[in-house]
Order: C-alpha cells, then structure tokens, then sequence
C-alpha cells in the first residue's frame, strides 16, 4: 500500500519549491549584474575603451585615449571646483585640463 500525498503536503512543498526557484533566480540576477559590472569596469562609456588614468592637480580623472572624453567618478568635480577656487579666477585647473585637450 503506497501513501498518497495530501493536500497540504503538496501545497507546502510547491511553495518550498517556488522560495527556492526565487532564491535561485535572485542568486543568478545577482551573479549577471556582477559580471557586467566587470566587464564594464574602467572603460569607455562612450566607445568602450580601456580608460587611462590621469593627474590633474593631484586629482585622478580618467581619459579615453580613443575618442578623447574625460571622465569624473563622485566627487572628483567637486575637487577640481576646490582646486579652481584655490588659484582664482584666472588659474583654473578646468580650463586648463581643456586647453591641453584643444
């Protein structure tokens, strides 16, 4: 004589199996939003280059030796803006980063 399954049983373990298939799916979307991090880190967003990394009055700013754009990460516009007010109106370190560009 073989038991048959209830109700309930079924019921608990069909939902036992969709928390795991949820877990599961968390674990996955986690893993891919990892792995396109990496893979887009220190590039280009514009062109998908390797960034190089530059200097500009003791601030890293990150330069595209492909199409040319600069790149900021947080907080380092506010540096460069402490740099500016520091030398004046006629030394900024902005305009300066442009001209070289130019």
């Amino acid at each position: 004589m073989v038991d048959k399954p209830s109700k309930n049983e079924d019921e608990y373990f069909g939902k036992q199996n969709l928390e795991i298939i949820h877990e599961m799916r968390l674990k996955l979307d986690a893993e891919r939003r990892n792995a396109e991090r990496k893979a887009h880190h220190n590039k280009c967003p514009r062109c998908g280059a390797d960034l190089k990394e530059q200097h500009a009055e003791h601030v890293k700013i990150d330069e595209c030796p492909e199409c040319g754009g600069i790149w900021l990460d947080k907080g380092e516009l506010d540096q460069l803006g402490r740099v500016n007010r520091a030398r004046g109106a006629s030394g900024g370190v902005l305009t300066s980063l442009f001209r070289r560009r130019g």
